[in-house]
């Protein structure tokens, strides 16, 4: 493993803190300062909408995480997004769904698509990377600069696809029931990028 300082942590672990140090806090978990405050919920200062509504779908704000690196230093914080009611076990079937992560650290573009498609390549065979080929390099290409407070959102709908946005502005949409599938597992797949984040965000109760 190439050497990780505080100042300039490994892209991988600074955009997805694959889970070799990583420390995943549930919202409201001990030393995790989260509070709800009316139809908000903060964790670490970041808030997030309790509901999230556009003109097709209204979602509820399942969980939210906070992502440590190494235990000390923040990486990000991610709320997720499901029906009212939705078995959170099927997260990767076929139900809206919206996934928002809010950064700490500075990432270049060029890096976010290429770490992510490094932990979905632990998700999918190689048959289904080939056939999603395409559809991942637009989304790659649509990804910007990150800079400390910015927040990417993908927001699933079936039928319609799965939409990119950065800071509230649409940047991309991927068609495909199958793309979602295996882009979400990224985050909440079998072998995902933190197993802690995972069960954090996907806990019932």
């Amino acid at each position: 493993m190439v050497p990780i300082t505080p100042f300039r942590p490994n892209i991988l672990l600074a955009l997805f803190t694959l889970s070799f140090f990583g420390a995943s806090i549930p919202l409201g978990a001990s030393g995790n300062e989260g509070n709800v405050a009316g139809s908000v919920r903060v964790v670490e200062g970041v808030s997030f909408d309790e509901t999230y509504r556009d003109a097709r779908v209204s979602l509820r704000l399942h969980n939210a995480a906070l992502l440590r690196y190494r235990v000390v230093f923040r990486a990000y914080v991610a709320g997720l997004y499901l029906p009212e009611g939705a078995d959170p076990a099927s997260v990767l079937g076929e139900i809206p769904k919206r996934l928002e992560i809010q950064y700490f650290w500075a990432i270049p573009a060029g890096d976010i698509g290429k770490a992510g498609e490094e932990v979905l390549s632990r998700n999918v065979d190689a048959a289904t990377l080939s056939s999603l080929r395409s559809r991942l390099d637009r989304i790659r290409a649509a990804y910007r600069d990150v800079k400390p407070g910015d927040r990417y959102a993908l927001t699933y709908l079936p039928g319609s696809g799965t939409e990119l946005s950065f800071n509230g502005t649409p940047l991309v949409r991927i068609e495909g029931d199958d793309f979602a599938a295996a882009y979400f597992s990224i985050w909440l797949g079998k072998r995902p990028l933190d197993q802690g984040l995972k069960d954090n965000l996907l806990k019932k109760g």
